[in-house]
């Protein structure tokens, strides 16, 4: 059984075929299993000097060591060095079912069939892993008529579909039913570090939005109050203010409960809705204390404290008892996957008592100094255990270097928390400001409203 992907490079021709054609992935090793038969183990071990080290390396229509050369001259030829610069394919193996000569012939057998007629292209078979895998690196541009790769479905099918039928060839196992479409990375990654994702965000929105609404009108109306962009069509697609790319409301789970038919069904099967306006004018700010070591003990928080603490309660951080949390706003749903770090940040504000940018300097500059004059204590210590020939004595050096060593570890991790700091703020007043500024136009809008109804 073999899985497939293909997908383009834009940055770096060179970095891509230096990668796959690595000898450390590529090289023959001796234990390799595939030499278990005495004539093998001859074969390979007789091989000539230069070739001991057999590299799992083949150029189609490519030389391996000018693959890059010749890829560079045909897109010059054509004049088209710009765009996607090649595609990378992958095929993967079961650990266990091939060997690495099968491995890199069906590879081989593969790039010929898919792209051999038209483009250069350059396989490598790497054997570091359990399972045995090819990589693929196709110029974007034929050698042929200078016209450039189009992967597509069509494409990745007939890639996927010249696979299974190598591996049958080679009787091999292969997928009968595939699923039709896997989990975004991201989504899979963070689902498996029980992390929050962009498309949990906008779930939860849209579940709150079919919660609030009694019609399909009311719903998309709530999602634009929320601060998404709609784009109407066969599948209707949602995007964040500041998000590049919509995302289609079906797409949300593999379910179905997020299909256009299936989200009105939602809405009128609720017995009752719990009506809350999202235009509703902003409540009057609360005002948190902080408790210090002072002789009042109760001071009104100012500078970054103020700053954080604000950010906090907008991230329903603080209070922490909150009978009723408030709707975390759409700019600050991604900074909830940072919480360790801005907690540290915020501890360490605390602890060091900074109130404004100029104290948080003064304090990165003294923590860059004393971390530089540790390790250059450390260097030292390490010059007189290398020359030291008393067992004991180079004992106690060696201490020593272990107590600097947790110093050094302590003050790297005060040095960075103090740039994040200085890089965080500036976000978190970009974040507020426009938040604010929302908030205004809300409150405008209502009073609008409402003197427009004849409200008072």
């Amino acid at each position: 059984m073999a899985t497939t992907a293909i997908w383009d490079i834009k940055d770096n021709l060179k970095r891509v075929l230096e990668y796959t054609s690595n000898p450390n992935k590529t090289e023959v090793q001796e234990h390799d299993y595939q030499y278990n038969g005495l004539n093998q183990v001859i074969s390979y071990t007789t091989q000539d000097l230069k070739t001991e080290k057999q590299l799992y390396v083949t150029g189609i229509n490519c030389s391996y060591p000018t693959a890059f050369k010749e890829m560079e001259i045909t897109k010059e030829g054509f004049n088209k060095t710009d765009g996607i610069l090649a595609f990378h394919g992958y095929q993967s193996f079961v650990p266990g079912e091939v060997n690495s000569e099968t491995a890199h012939q069906i590879g081989i057998e593969l790039a010929n069939l898919m792209w051999g007629d038209r483009f250069e292209v350059l396989v490598s078979t790497h054997l570091d892993k359990a399972h045995y895998h090819n990589h693929f690196v196709i110029n974007s541009v034929s050698f042929v008529d200078g016209k450039k790769y189009y992967d597509n479905r069509e494409n990745y099918k007939r890639m996927r579909n010249l696979s299974d039928s190598l591996c049958r060839k080679y009787r091999l196992s292969v997928i009968e039913h595939p699923q039709q479409k896997g989990s975004h990375y991201s989504q899979w990654n963070a689902e498996k570090k029980h992390e929050l994702t962009w498309r949990d965000f906008i779930k939860e929105d849209v579940d709150f939005a079919i919660a609030h609404s009694m019609s399909m009108k009311q719903f998309y109306r709530h999602l634009q109050e929320l601060g998404y962009h709609i784009k109407y069509g066969k599948h209707v697609a949602i995007k964040p203010k500041n998000k590049e790319r919509y995302v289609r409301l079906r797409s949300l789970d593999k379910l179905g409960n997020y299909t256009a038919d299936k989200i009105e069904e939602r809405i009128y099967e609720q017995k009752f809705v719990k009506f809350q306006s999202l235009n509703m004018p902003k409540q009057k700010t609360k005002h948190f204390y902080y408790h210090g070591n002072i002789k009042d003990n109760k001071c009104k928080i100012t500078g970054f404290k103020a700053l954080y603490f604000r950010y906090l309660y907008l991230l329903g951080v603080l209070p922490k008892n909150a009978p009723h949390k408030k709707r975390v706003h759409f700019l600050l749903r991604d900074d909830l996957r940072q919480l360790d770090h801005i907690t540290q940040e915020v501890t360490l504000i605390s602890k060091k008592n900074i109130t404004n940018l100029s104290e948080l300097k003064a304090n990165q500059y003294f923590a860059s100094d004393k971390l530089e004059n540790l390790l250059k204590e450390r260097r030292c210590i390490y010059n007189k255990i290398r020359r030291c020939k008393n067992p004991d004595k180079k004992e106690m050096l060696q201490q020593d270097v272990e107590s600097l060593s947790l110093q050094i570890k302590d003050l790297r991790k005060e040095v960075v928390l103090y740039e994040g700091i200085k890089v965080r703020s500036i976000s978190i007043k970009q974040k507020l400001q426009q938040i604010h500024e929302e908030e205004k136009e809300r409150d405008k809008q209502y009073r609008e409203n409402k003197k427009s109804k004849g409200v008072k």
